[in-house]
């Protein structure tokens, strides 16, 4: 099976949002991330929900359980997969601002 290529995406000052957002995380949730993150490499287009959602065009949510669940928001882009933004969901509905980063992001990419 193909390696589906996943990149984090880069601010234009040099910075990858997801990977620090990431890095401040606990050993074990930094584990389930990356489990997640593996399961997009390998499966690519073929995972389904529960381990991803569609929210709007161009943008889906890689979703990560747990004690507190993580959202990282991404794209697909020139054949690439891009990390866009990760927050912890902490209500029922994903909030505007979330998806207002992530769609901005978008922008910069195409």
């Amino acid at each position: 099976m193909p390696n589906f290529r996943v990149f984090y995406f880069q601010t234009a000052r040099g910075d990858y949002p997801v990977r620090e957002f990431i890095e401040q995380q606990d050993k074990a949730t930094q584990t389930k991330i990356a489990h997640s993150i593996r399961l997009l490499v390998d499966y690519g287009p073929f995972l389904k929900p529960p381990d991803i959602k569609k929210i709007q065009d161009k943008l889906y949510e890689l979703r990560i359980p747990g004690k507190t669940a993580i959202r990282i928001f991404y794209t697909i882009a020139h054949g690439k997969y891009y990390l866009l933004h990760a927050f912890k969901k902490k209500t029922q509905k994903t909030p505007k601002k979330e998806i207002k980063v992530a769609v901005d992001r978008i922008k910069e990419i195409v």
